[in-house]
């Protein structure tokens, strides 16, 4: 443990430049590791995508929620069409 800068090492099995092993490892003294630059890239990466594929989530539910918005006033619309033909409404109601 090196409190001063709030570090220590500890042991860790992984994978490291392609190797399967037990390794000596920087940890913070909760004994959480401290990233790779490898691992930051690639936890930056699936940070990325997974934006992505909320932007992406959104996008499909905004044109849904258009498409049933547009179904509603066809069919608002033919409702008012139809009290009319009956009678039921004035042709000024909109």
């Amino acid at each position: 443990m090196v409190p001063q800068i709030e570090l220590s090492l500890g042991l860790w099995q992984g994978s490291y430049n392609k190797r399967d092993r037990l390794w000596l490892r920087w940890m913070t003294l909760e004994g959480d590791l401290i990233p790779t630059l490898e691992e930051e890239a690639a936890a930056a990466k699936q940070r990325a995508t997974n934006a992505e594929q909320r932007a992406i989530n959104a996008e499909q539910e905004e044109a849904a929620a258009k498409q049933q918005a547009t179904e509603a006033k066809k069919q608002n619309d033919r409702l008012v069409a139809k009290l009319r033909e009956l009678g039921i409404i004035a042709e000024e109601f909109s």
